[in-house]
This record gives C-alpha cells, sequence and structure tokens, in this order.
C-alpha cells in the first residue's frame, strides 16, 4: 500500500506539502496540487483516517447501537441516522446487541475504543450496567426509542403512553369492549408506556382490566403469533392491541391459520408503521410515526452536541404519533361467536 512518502516521491516534492494538500490545511499553488493530485491517482493511495483524526481530534464517525437490527422498525431507524449523518460528513457504525445486554455492553466498549465523536443508543434494557457506563462518558451521547434510567442524555423517541392510549381508544370508539394487549418486553420502557396507556383508556372508558387479556410479548411476529393463538384457542376477544407492527402480523397469521376474519371477526391494531404492515393482507392499523424523522432527529441532536452549536442541559424530544386506519380494524360483529 502506498504511502504519503511514496506520493511525495513520485510527485517530486516534499510529503509536508503533500500532506497539506491531502488535508487542505494550508494553500498550495495550482500546479503544485495537481501534481500532487496525479500521483495520487496513479499509486492509488489512501490517506491513513488514524493519522487524520489524531490531528484533527475527530474521527468523522457516529457509533450507533441498535437491540436487534433485524427489526425493520430499527432497520428504518438507522436509515433516518445514516442519511442524515452521510449529509453531514459523517460516518455511522452500526452494532446490533441482539437483545443482549452483555453484547450491549462489549459495543459500547469497542465504539469508545474507536473514539467515535458520538453514540446514538437504543437500549435493551432491564441492565443498570449499561447505565453506569454511560454515565460516566465525556462522548456525546443521544438515548433513542428507549429511556435508560440514570443516564443524563438527550433523549429523542415517540410518545410511547400516548400512543397505545390513542390505539385503545381507536377500537374502543368502533364499539370494542373485549380488548387484549399484546404488551411489549416489559423490563423495556416502550413496553410499559404503551401498556400504561392501554389501561388509560379503558379506564376513561370505565372498562376493567381483565389480566387474562394483557399477556407480556416480545416484539417480534413469533411472539405475537403464540400469544394470539392462546388468545384465539379459548373465547377469543373481539380486538387484539399488539404493541409493535411486527406482533400484529403475527395476530393476522395466526387469525388466518383459524379462519377467524379479520376485521369481520377480529380487530387488530398494531404499533410503528413499518413500511412492511401495509403491504401484508389485510393492511395493518397501526399507531404511526415517521421512523426516519425520529432517526433525523435523533442525528441532528447528536451533531449539535459533537460540534457543540447546543450546549446546556440534557432536553427530551416527544415525536407525537397518530392512528394510521387501514384494513384490519372495524366494528365488531355481532355473530362473532357463530363464525369460530
Amino acid at each position: 500500500m502506498a504511502t504519503i512518502k511514496d506520493v511525495a516521491a513520485l510527485a517530486g516534492i516534499s510529503y509536508t506539502t503533500v500532506s497539506h494538500v491531502v488535508n487542505k490545511s494550508r494553500p498550495v499553488s495550482d500546479p503544485v496540487r495537481l501534481k500532487v493530485e496525479a500521483a495520487i491517482a496513479q499509486l492509488d493511495y489512501v490517506p491513513s483516517a488514524v493519522a487524520r483524526s489524531l490531528k484533527a481530534r475527530s474521527t468523522a464517525t457516529i457509533g450507533l447501537l441498535v437491540p436487534n437490527s433485524v427489526n425493520p422498525y430499527f432497520a428504518e431507524l438507522a436509515r433516518g441516522i445514516e442519511d442524515y449523518c452521510e449529509r453531514k460528513g459523517y460516518c455511522v457504525i452500526l452494532c446490533n446487541s441482539d437483545d443482549d445486554s452483555h453484547k450491549q455492553r462489549s459495543y459500547i466498549r469497542v465504539l469508545l475504543e474507536k473514539r467515535v465523536d458520538g453514540l446514538i443508543v437504543s437500549s435493551v434494557g432491564g441492565e443498570n450496567t449499561l447505565a453506569q457506563s454511560l454515565a460516566t462518558t465525556r462522548t456525546p451521547l443521544v438515548i433513542l426509542d428507549r429511556v435508560l434510567p440514570g443516564v443524563e442524555a438527550d433523549l429523542v423517541c415517540i410518545d410511547n403512553a400516548h400512543g397505545g392510549y390513542l390505539a385503545t381508544r381507536h377500537l374502543l370508539e368502533l364499539g370494542h369492549r373485549d380488548i387484549a394487549c399484546i404488551t411489549g418486553p416489559l423490563h423495556t420502557s416502550a413496553g410499559q408506556q404503551r401498556l400504561a396507556g392501554f389501561q388509560r383508556a379503558l379506564a376513561e372508558a370505565g372498562l376493567a382490566e381483565n389480566p387474562a387479556r394483557v399477556i407480556e410479548g416480545d416484539f417480534s411476529s413469533s411472539g405475537g403469533y403464540e400469544v394470539a393463538a392462546g388468545l384465539l384457542a379459548d373465547t377469543a376477544p373481539t380486538a387484539i392491541f399488539a404493541c409493535n407492527d411486527l406482533m400484529g402480523m403475527g395476530v393476522l397469521r395466526a387469525a388466518a391459520e383459524r379462519n377467524v376474519r379479520v376485521p369481520e371477526q377480529l380487530s387488530v391494531i398494531g404499533f410503528d408503521d413499518i413500511q412492511i404492515c401495509r403491504f401484508v393482507y389485510p393492511a395493518l392499523t397501526t399507531v404511526g410515526q415517521s421512523i426516519r424523522l425520529l432517526g433525523e432527529t435523533a442525528a441532528e441532536r447528536l451533531l449539535q452536541r459533537v460540534r457543540k452549536t447546543l450546549v446546556g442541559p440534557a432536553e427530551q424530544r416527544l415525536i407525537a404519533p397518530a392512528i394510521v386506519r387501514r384494513e384490519s380494524t372495524a366494528a365488531p360483529h355481532a355473530l362473532f361467536n357463530e363464525y369460530r
């Protein structure tokens, strides 16, 4: 691999001058610059990012940690973050913790060792050592999607509690009274808050929560399928609020296998509005948010902290959700039990 001294020798100038051309650190005459550029092209020289970062005290990289990159929600989030950072001249290193708290801590250590300029973290949740590690770091940090107690950092997330409330109120306004809720993992803030919104809507409607109708899920399609299979095996509810779209799609599959017609016999609503839920059949009604906007907002906030254009105490940015009504919800059918 060619070095800066090889470029200097071919161009017939000092390697200090080559450095000025490469790093744009000092004006160089056009004839000299053209010589350097020609030598770089001929040798296929690639400047050392490590050396440049040491000099500039910046790596122009951002670390992004997500709990599950297979989940389309986090893939769309990452795309928004990456697109924004690319426009601003930053690269993104994506790490997938695979819902594993040990892997999560390991990746944080690796990212900090690589001297990333900033971190965006969506936590697995349910463990304190990550918060302890991040609480002491001086690297600019934004918490995304899931609250991380004990960390003083900017937070960007959907208003999960209000979204859970909107989803449940939508079903209530259609006339449903027997509503089941497949929650997310209750060690996560998103799982807790969406359940709280469900409970608030029931309470406002004067309905008592039925513990048998509230079952913890895992934010996966298979998890939604398994819970729905159990709910549909007995006296089924007329509606199910699945606390993310993947679980909602699992519910649709379980209903189809049991010849339960959606929405005539069972209404289903999800949460997130990932792109694929528009193309399942029936198209999934959901609590929507601009996932890309969420990612771009987190990236914008982080780069403001990195560049010190935003100073002061940590702030919270909640993105307002809204109902995206499609084909999977309708008024309850009076003859539901006759269809089963």
